[in-house]
């Protein structure tokens, strides 16, 4: 064993090298034609089924009204009814043909099994399901009064994610249909202030970049990687936290309008503003640079606003 470990740690190096010097070039123009090749097929979504949790505001919503416009069916889901009937009915008059709205807690496994059912059972098929739901975190982990406080961040983030995904595969299955799940930067980048929310993040992206090869070829994954976007859930923190120190990030009908063609395409992965692409790709070449950029901005300008007194 161990020799067959030392045999790969000296003919992996100098073949990946051979590989990307030799056979890069070549699936760069597979990727190209590829790419091509989506933006002939858009998706048609006119009469498809989607369900969105977390759409009460921020990019669930403003996602909703993309497909609103295109002729989809919407099943809304999220905890606040009075913002919900408010998205339904703008979805009704931007285009979509038929919108429920089903209350529930993605937390709770029991609602998650709840809104998929509700979903299939009105409309007889699930065609999109659109994991958005999450809540964000700007605190210092050593600041957590309890550590148990951190669990909620990871309940919704993760855990109400891949309920939602667990009941909806069966459907999904039948109908050929697509996962859509809105991750974040952080997933790649070590975000300070948002250890938690990060790691949740990044356990989504692992966790459905796994799930992606288990259900090919019937169900499609896309994954989305938004930066800062200004949305009810992390402009007020930012806000609250920095004043007028916080710049505002991209709009959040920009980034939905971004995450709507990327599906249409049927993109693997989404990252919006489309600049947070070579960020990753700066981290996985020089993280040393990306890590000292990032605690040199948190030590200059974000510490300061949580220092104890």
């Amino acid at each position: 064993m161990d020799m067959l470990t030392s045999i790969l740690n000296l003919l992996v190096p100098p073949l990946t090298i051979i590989f990307l010097f030799l056979f890069y070039p070549f699936y760069l123009l597979v990727k190209l034609v590829r790419c091509l090749h989506k933006y002939l097929r858009f998706e048609n979504v006119a009469g498809k089924v989607v369900l969105i949790t977390g759409a009460s505001s921020g990019i669930g919503e403003h996602v909703a009204y993309e497909y609103a416009k295109k002729g989809a069916c919407l099943a809304l889901v999220a905890r606040r009814k009075d913002r919900l009937e408010i998205v339904a009915e703008t979805s009704r008059q931007l285009g979509s043909g038929d919108v429920i709205i089903i209350l529930g807690d993605v937390a709770k496994v029991e609602d998650c099994k709840k809104f998929i059912d509700e979903t299939v059972h009105h409309f007889g098929k699930l065609d999109h399901l659109i994991n958005n739901a999450g809540v964000f975190q700007t605190v210092l982990f050593e600041d957590f009064t309890q550590i148990q406080d951190a669990n909620p961040i990871m309940d919704v983030n993760f855990w109400g994610t891949t309920y939602s995904t667990y009941f909806a595969i069966p459907h999904l299955r039948k109908s050929k249909g697509k996962i859509i799940v809105i991750a974040s930067g952080s997933a790649n980048i070590p975000l300070p202030l948002a250890s938690i929310y990060s790691a949740s993040k990044a356990a989504l992206l692992r966790f459905f970049e796994t799930l992606r090869i288990e259900l090919s070829p019937d169900i499609k994954i896309t994954i989305v990687l938004p930066g800062v976007i200004s949305t009810d859930m992390t402009t007020p923190h930012c806000l609250e936290k920095y004043g007028s120190d916080f710049l505002l990030s991209e709009s959040v009908s920009k980034c939905a309008k971004s995450i709507f063609r990327g599906i249409g395409r049927g993109d693997t992965y989404i990252e919006e503003p489309s600049w947070m692409k070579w960020v990753f790709v700066m981290k996985n070449v020089c993280p040393e640079i990306v890590d000292y950029v990032l605690n040199y901005l948190f030590v200059s300008y974000l510490k300061p606003y949580f220092k104890r007194d």
